[in-house]
């Protein structure tokens, strides 16, 4: 429905089963996978894609990707900036611990975790000046 039908192609498919993450979207502020969410049960729910990515957490965080310079193939990495922001809009200094259960349900195969770890410190110190 959201690549399809709303043309809104920055959200991926990847398992289809909820395993993968690469699909994530905010739900209301929170990230979930989109191919788990029956679009008859989103009467009335705010959903934001990567396209809608635009609060100050959004932000800092896209700053951040590009300066730690995250991307490698970026097939997760609108998933990674939905689920950072989620994180963030909830918890402003996350720590290490905080940050990998925020991502976990994400895979990257390409190994970037240690510089995605990397650029929500980063945004997160710039949204605490």
């Amino acid at each position: 429905m959201i690549r399809c039908e709303r043309k809104l192609t920055g959200t991926k498919f990847g398992c289809g089963v909820g395993v993968c993450g690469a699909c994530t979207v905010l739900l209301d502020d929170r990230a979930v996978p989109a191919c788990q969410l029956p679009v008859g049960t989103l009467n009335g729910a705010r959903i934001t894609t990567v396209e809608g990515l635009n609060g100050v957490e959004a932000r800092a965080l896209k700053d951040a990707w590009i300066a730690v310079d995250v991307v490698q193939c970026g097939y997760c990495q609108s998933a990674q900036l939905i689920a950072a922001t989620a994180l963030l809009m909830r918890c402003p200094r996350p720590d290490d611990n905080q940050i990998n259960e925020a991502m976990k349900a994400i895979a990257c195969r390409c190994g970037t975790f240690p510089r995605i770890r990397k650029a929500i410190h980063q945004a997160a110190e710039s949204l605490a000046r």
